[in-house]
């Protein structure tokens, strides 16, 4: 029987994959660590073994990353409902971004790529992927 989760990932596990050489990314991971006080996300850079692993499971590009991406188990959420999944389990004031919800799919989507396609040239990268600290640890896969 084949197993019905991706490698990597077990059931119950919440874990953002996030582009490990952006600055913008990098800083998200740690606004999660700092906020995410019940630790109920993992993260894992796309470029690390695992994460690319995540990626080829879920039939996701590779080489190219255009979304941060939330894996629940087998499932998967990309973009702005990956973004708010996140935030909406974050601690208050963080949870009340999800009014943005009420916004349609599309022009939340819109306005999250034009964010996620630009991030390099408004944020930065870093020319390799940045490591966890030995003080996030079981933070990250």
């Amino acid at each position: 029987m084949e197993n019905s989760y991706p490698p990597y990932v077990n059931p119950g596990d919440q874990i953002i994959l996030f582009d490990g050489v952006c600055k913008l990314c990098n800083g998200w991971s740690r606004f999660i660590i700092r906020f995410d006080t019940r630790k109920k996300f993992k993260l894992c850079a796309v470029q690390s073994d695992a994460g690319q692993a995540i990626l080829k499971w879920f039939n996701y590009p590779t080489d190219e990353f255009e979304t941060m991406l939330l894996v629940r188990g087998n499932d998967v959420l990309e973009k702005s409902d990956s973004f708010l999944a996140i935030v909406g389990q974050l601690p208050l004031p963080w949870r009340l971004v999800r009014v943005l919800t009420l916004f349609p799919k599309w022009f939340r989507d819109w306005f999250y790529d034009r964010i996620a396609l630009n991030r390099y040239s408004i944020f930065g990268r870093y020319e390799v992927c940045i490591l966890a600290s030995p003080d996030h640890e079981g933070r990250f896969l």
